[in-house]
């Protein structure tokens, strides 16, 4: 099983670029994925009949036993088939479903594939937080799958809206399942349900599960999203919301029923909301002119039913509720597909402009009468066997004495006669002839759509058939809840109560279609009493304005107003905190080496003047001061590494801070002096008095031995003795992860903010410039075009105005780097230039060294990593953006990719060999002269550390640097001039709307 959805994850990685090979023929490669998958289930179905469950299991998290465990039991398999064998035809239905000119079709393709096997993984997973995980991949998902249509407006909102729903029923399930784990001393589900936990902790546990199973199935009040999401395409109607997502709700309430269908809370949430359930689906039903629609409220009222009866309890229910389960996949996945079929032939779902659509297209007519007559349980097909296995079940409760079989069987009848009555509309009104409209034009018809509805509706009626094959499987499942074995599924059980039943069903069905008209005025003189579609709406709303005047009212005073909030709040709750506290240390140590309060004093004295000066690069240089005296009280305090990384750190930081400054006014707040600068100083004073305070209270807090005693050992037993360097990336492996992830982020922000209109590739080469090169540095003037824009003087390249002796001049000049004859002569200097080429490969060598000593001494990725980029900000700022092109003709966005994927898959490697994630593997050997060897994962991982940081740096110089170069160049824009005034200061509190303003009129003069 875990191989079977290792594979899922792969084919759907692969999918996009083989559609790009493939078009839409690579929906039927995929599907051979679950159809092999649907082979193989059939094979285990011996063993799981005879008793033996499939089990799987791996070890995940061992300290809070949480494993990578899968079980395949009966109804897991039941589950698992009808995921693989409907999500391969609907795989194949979309080959003739979508165009070759689909938008992002390799996307659906991947997103449809990777759901069915969430799905899978959903109905095998064992362990309640694996489970967990796989269903709120199914709502992400469906998200995705339901918003295809990202430029319609009713696709984001109803994939917003599904999502919404579904995420709020997981959390709540989430922390049920938690309670449930805790009581029961185990995460095992399969031990959880055989040893149930009990009392207020049982009952409220399962009362947040089942909240979150009615969620995902949308039962009510979350009814709402289904009918929304029919904005998806076809083939996710039929497949998520007919087989597969929207039964993880029902698979989850049959998954309890043996064991806490005894709970008082059980019956009242699962009959209850069922019975509602079932009634308001099928009600609004017959409402509906949008034959989809119709069928997605069919779905809500189906769902309600499949909850009522698979939860009922006994024997008898279960065995009627699988049954159904497995006929409403057939039937009503087979009916989404022939309305997808309709729309494309007649360009339609509204019956009120079909007609005649049965005598023209008879093929599909059948297959949709077939489907819809399971549906309303007409004989001889599977849903009439389970229709009736219903009945026999809540007749058998009501003769046993059991108050909520009434309500089962009178909700259960009621929803039947609805079922049949929307049933009857459905077919009317999609293939009748209407004798007031005109018979429908048909557009092109493919008739291999109709192979996978075909299929289903077939199966519906051989299943019927074949009970004494199909029983012993849905049997399997319902022998685990009590009741007698007497009771078994066959097509004619002889004349009896069910059958009676049956039969006013389909009589009253019959009736309310004959009285259609008077149905439909009665149903439209009834208001809606809840509606909670409009519930949703106004809780959506008023949240959005409650945070909108929660905005306004602290936010409104600009950056700094930003700040004194923030600032004010961690006083408040920070301060007090740790005043109140006990865990003062005893004793004060003023310092450690007598320059250590020399150095603070110096850093002191530069925070403070960094926050009064009026210059924008003094106030950078001095904050960088405060940054390099920690490099020094690193360095005096015994730890090398971090004061290396600090140093790095710190000088890319000045860089960036001024490749920033270029874009922005000379002066701090020259527009506009800064305001309350009084409550400014007092909050600023009282925040650091409050970080002071901390600190002390840190020191006194420890109540038991610190771990470090132990890590010199752990750093040993990783193969290093560079214990820093070991915490990255190996102990604490997993925070590495993370941080750099972050990075990416960080990256790719800044680049959203900085490139316009998108970025590809890597920064720009000479072979863009205006230059022409001889790669011996021998340079050679371009003639320029006469539409080129020449670069203003902010740029390094050539300015407006240079003579053509100056041109002459910088062409006798060596050249000792590849771009320098791009920049202005004014810009060049030849000793900076001299340097850059001399240090450059020396500062990359030393960078790799740094990475792969880090595990025995200072260094590691990071640091290396951080110095390779220094490298790189050399050449940028010796040559500009041309020379960074030629220094690194890489795209920064597959290194910051290429590192991310390298370090995330040193952790889920060692999965494949059975050990927990990020445990590390090592390689030594003995290598002459070098001496021995030793080379692991964990080097692995701090390669990828390099290559994110390396990428990072490269992104933010062609961010920063190099395309607001190229920007100032087209634009002829010098707003960096340390003479412009017309900068505004938005950190003063002025509003963009006037920042922009002035722009306005600085560029247009008016």
């Amino acid at each position: 099983m875990i191989a079977c959805l290792a594979a899922f994850a792969a084919v759907a990685l692969l999918t996009p670029l083989a559609a790009r090979l493939l078009g839409r023929r690579v929906f039927a490669v995929i599907a051979l994925l679950p159809a092999a998958v649907f082979v193989l289930l059939l094979t285990w179905l011996p063993g799981v009949l005879a008793g033996n469950p499939v089990v799987e299991v791996v070890p995940w998290i061992p300290t809070l036993d949480i494993s990578l465990s899968f079980r395949l039991d009966a109804l897991a398999l039941l589950l698992a088939l009808i995921v693989t064998g409907i999500g391969a035809l609907v795989l194949l239905y979309c080959v003739h479903y979508f165009a070759d000119d689909e938008p992002a079709l390799g996307r659906f393709a991947a997103l449809l594939l990777a759901f069915t096997g969430v799905m899978f993984g959903l109905v095998t997973a064992d362990d309640v937080f694996v489970l967990f995980t796989f269903w709120e991949a199914t709502s992400v998902l469906s998200y995705l799958l339901i918003g295809h249509y990202t430029g319609r407006k009713e696709s984001r909102g109803a994939a917003l809206q599904a999502l919404t729903v579904t995420t709020f029923g997981g959390l709540s399930m989430l922390v049920g399942l938690v309670i449930l784990a805790v009581a029961g001393g185990t995460t095992s589900l399969s031990e959880l349900v055989e040893h149930p936990v009990t009392g207020a902790a049982g009952e409220w546990a399962i009362a947040l599960v089942l909240l979150g199973a009615i969620s995902k199935s949308a039962l009510v009040p979350f009814h709402f999203w289904l009918p929304a999401a029919m904005a998806a395409p076809t083939p996710v109607s039929a497949y998520l919301h007919a087989a597969a997502m929207v039964k993880a709700g029902v698979y989850l309430v049959a998954r309890l029923a043996p064991g806490y269908a005894e709970l008082e809370v059980w019956h009242p949430v699962v009959v209850v909301l069922g019975v509602l359930t079932m009634l308001a689906g099928g009600w609004r039903a017959l409402r509906q002119y949008d034959v989809k629609l119709l069928l997605a409220y069919g779905t809500v009222s189906q769902l309600g039913f499949l909850v009522l009866v698979t939860g009922f309890g006994t024997r008898d229910a279960a065995l009627a509720g699988v049954t159904l389960l497995l006929a409403h996949a057939l039937f009503k996945a087979a009916l989404f597909l022939v309305v997808g079929i309709v729309d494309h032939a007649a360009g339609t779902r509204d019956w009120r402009k079909l007609s005649g659509l049965g005598r023209r297209m008879p093929v599909i007519a059948t297959i949709a009468f077939v489907a819809a007559a399971s549906m309303a349980g007409v004989p001889p097909l599977l849903g009439f066997v389970a229709k009736e296995a219903v009945f026999t079940a809540f007749l058998g409760a009501v003769a046993a004495g059991d108050a909520w079989a009434w309500v089962a069987l009178i909700g259960a009848f009621l929803g039947s006669v609805l079922t049949v009555a929307y049933s009857v509309r459905f077919l009317w009104g999609a293939f009748f002839t209407k004798p007031a409209l005109a018979p429908t034009a048909l557009h092109a018809e493919s008739r291999a759509m109709g192979i996978a509805p075909g299929l289903l509706a077939a199966a519906s009626l051989v299943a019927a058939f074949t009970l004494p094959w199909i029983e012993p499987l849905l049997a399997a499942y319902a022998h685990e809840l009590p009741g007698s074995d007497e009771y078994h599924l066959a097509l004619w059980h002889g004349f009896g109560p069910a059958l009676a039943i049956s039969a006013v069903v389909f009589a009253l069905g019959a009736l309310l279609v004959w009285r259609r008209r008077r149905v439909a005025r009665l149903q439209a003189s009834v208001a809606p009493v809840i509606d909670s579609a409009r519930g949703y709406l106004g809780i959506v709303s008023v949240v959005d304005r409650v945070a909108a005047a929660i905005t306004t009212a602290i936010q409104h005073r600009g950056l700094p107003g930003y700040l004194a909030i923030i600032v004010v709040v961690f006083i408040g709750g920070v301060g007090a905190t740790s005043i109140v506290n006990t865990a003062w240390p005893s004793g004060i140590r003023l310092w450690d080496f007598p320059a250590q309060p020399f150095l603070a004093l110096v850093m002191g004295v530069a925070g403070v003047a960094a926050a009064t000066v009026r210059q924008r690069m003094t106030a950078v240089l001095l904050v960088s001061v405060t940054g390099y005296g920690l490099v020094l009280l690193f360095g005096m305090s015994g730890a090398p590494d971090l004061a290396l990384t600090q140093a790095l750190v710190e000088t890319i930081v000045i860089v960036v801070f001024v490749l920033v400054l270029r874009r922005l006014p000379k002066q701090i707040a020259q527009r506009n002096p800064p305001v309350h600068k009084t409550a400014r100083l007092i909050i600023g004073a009282i925040a650091g008095l409050v970080m002071a305070v901390v600190g002390l209270v840190a020191l006194g807090a420890r109540i038991r031995p610190t771990i470090a005693e132990g890590l010199p050992a752990l750093a040993l037993e990783a193969h290093g003795k560079n214990i820093v360097n070991v915490m990255l990336v190996d102990i604490r492996a997993w925070d590495t992860l993370g941080e750099i992830s972050v990075l990416v982020a960080v990256a790719t922000g800044v680049a959203s903010l900085i490139f316009v209109s998108g970025r590809t590739g890597g920064a720009p080469r000479l072979d863009d410039a205006h230059v022409g090169v001889d790669r011996r540095d021998r340079l050679r003037p371009v003639p320029e075009p006469a539409w080129s824009i020449r670069a203003p003087r902010t740029s390094l390249a050539d300015t407006d105005g240079e003579s053509d002796a100056a041109g002459e001049a910088a062409e006798t000049r060596q050249t000792w780097l590849l771009a320098g004859r791009t920049i202005s002569p004014r810009n060049r200097s030849i000793l900076i230039e001299v340097l850059v080429r001399l240090l450059f490969h020396p500062a990359i060598v030393v960078s790799v060294f740094l990475l792969f000593v880090g595990h025995n001494a200072p260094g590691g990725g990071f640091a290396g990593g951080l110095l390779a980029g220094l490298a790189l900000v050399a050449r940028y700022l010796a040559g500009g953006r041309y020379e960074l092109g030629e220094a690194a003709p890489v795209d920064a966005g597959r290194l910051l990719g290429s590192g991310l994927l390298l370090a995330a898959g040193t952790a889920t490697g060692s999965l494949l060999f059975g050990g927990p994630v990020f445990e590390s593997a090592w390689f030594e050997a003995g290598v002459p002269i070098l001496g021995t060897i030793s080379i692991g994962t964990s080097t692995l991982f701090d390669i990828g550390v390099y290559l994110v940081v390396v990428g990072l740096v490269l992104d933010v110089l062609r961010s920063l640097g190099g395309e607001v170069d190229r920007q100032q160049e087209q634009s002829g824009d010098d707003e960096g001039d340390p003479g412009d005034e017309s900068g505004r200061d938005l950190e003063q509190g002025e509003g963009p709307e006037l920042a922009h303003g002035a722009e306005y009129e600085r560029v247009t003069g008016r």
